[in-house]
């Protein structure tokens, strides 16, 4: 079958088996391969992508459902050549270990920041529930997020992050 999508703004077409799942989909299609996929169950979030602006877990959708739709993955959060502040903030406060599951991670937290400009700890933590991250003990990840936060607020002093940490 074929199908038709917008992926990080660009529109695609292509032939597909209708199994295809939109995690293979972007890796083996379009050689989008900073959505990982980990779990096969829908337990590790690690292949998270937007459509049509929501967080979904990429290994639960057909690519033939994502027809129509707008997908966003980890490759569209650099805009312009400059890094997405969640993006940097991971940098930052070394918010990737083994860096599988930060891609998912990155996609969630942007979405939590355009919903939530300042959010808690225990807002992000709730957030990147439905991730697993096997390396930091989502420390480094809350810090990460607040980074952006206040990098996007204008309210991060000079201090690094790494003296902040």
């Amino acid at each position: 079958m074929q199908v038709t999508m917008t992926v990080n703004g660009d529109e695609v077409t292509r032939e597909i088996e209708g199994r295809l799942l939109l995690v293979h989909f972007l890796r083996d299609h379009l050689a989008l391969t900073g959505t990982h996929w980990g779990c096969d169950t829908s337990n590790c979030g690690t292949c998270v992508v937007w459509m049509d602006g929501e967080p979904v877990k990429s290994c639960t959708v057909l690519a033939a459902m994502a027809g129509g739709h707008e997908i966003r993955t980890v490759e569209g959060l650099e805009q312009g050549g400059r890094l997405d502040p969640v993006q940097q903030g991971f940098m930052e406060c070394h918010g990737l270990q083994c860096g599988f599951c930060t891609p998912g991670m990155l996609m969630t937290a942007r979405a939590l920041l355009d919903r939530n400009k300042n959010p808690s700890e225990h807002e992000i933590r709730e957030a990147v529930s439905g991730q697993i991250c096997r390396c930091t003990g989502y420390s480094s990840i809350v810090r990460s997020v607040q980074w952006a936060a206040a990098e996007e607020a204008g309210t991060r002093s000079a201090v690094t992050a790494v003296e902040e940490s």
